[in-house]
């Protein structure tokens, strides 16, 4: 599996900053790595956030760090996200569910727990939620 990690870019979108393809990227394709510090459930607890990634019920990533890319990549409801997440090995990927265009964000669906706690309050922001943004 090919990591396109080089064919990203951090600028802005219709929810603030996103990530952005600047090649296609294949379907399948690994694309890049959520990264942050590695911490337990006590610890994330402490720390609270919206960059806390599971990685299973005892271990987190904190990718609160802004050298992690994979941090700027947006939420979208369902069937509109282009990306999926896989965890391999205690290490978060996000991998290409579809073909990428160059220059399309990337998104995927963060799940109903992130969603209540962040996006819900605020008003979703994505393609399917509000066409005018697309």
């Amino acid at each position: 599996m090919k990591n396109a990690e080089l064919s990203l870019k951090v600028k802005r979108s219709v929810t603030g900053l996103g990530l952005f393809a600047t090649a296609p990227i294949a379907k399948g394709t690994r694309i890049i790595e959520y990264k942050g510090d590695k911490i337990n459930l006590d610890e994330a607890n402490r720390r609270g956030g919206m960059y806390l990634f599971e990685i299973n019920p005892k271990w987190f990533i904190d990718g609160k760090n802004r050298q992690n890319k994979a941090r700027y990549i947006n939420h979208t409801c369902g069937s509109g996200a282009n990306c999926t997440v896989d965890i391999i090995a205690g290490r978060i990927w996000i991998i290409a569910r579809k073909n990428i265009p160059a220059g399309a964000e990337l998104t995927y669906d963060y799940g109903k727990e992130m969603f209540d706690a962040y996006i819900k309050p605020y008003g979703c922001k994505c393609v399917k939620c509000n066409p005018k943004a697309a």
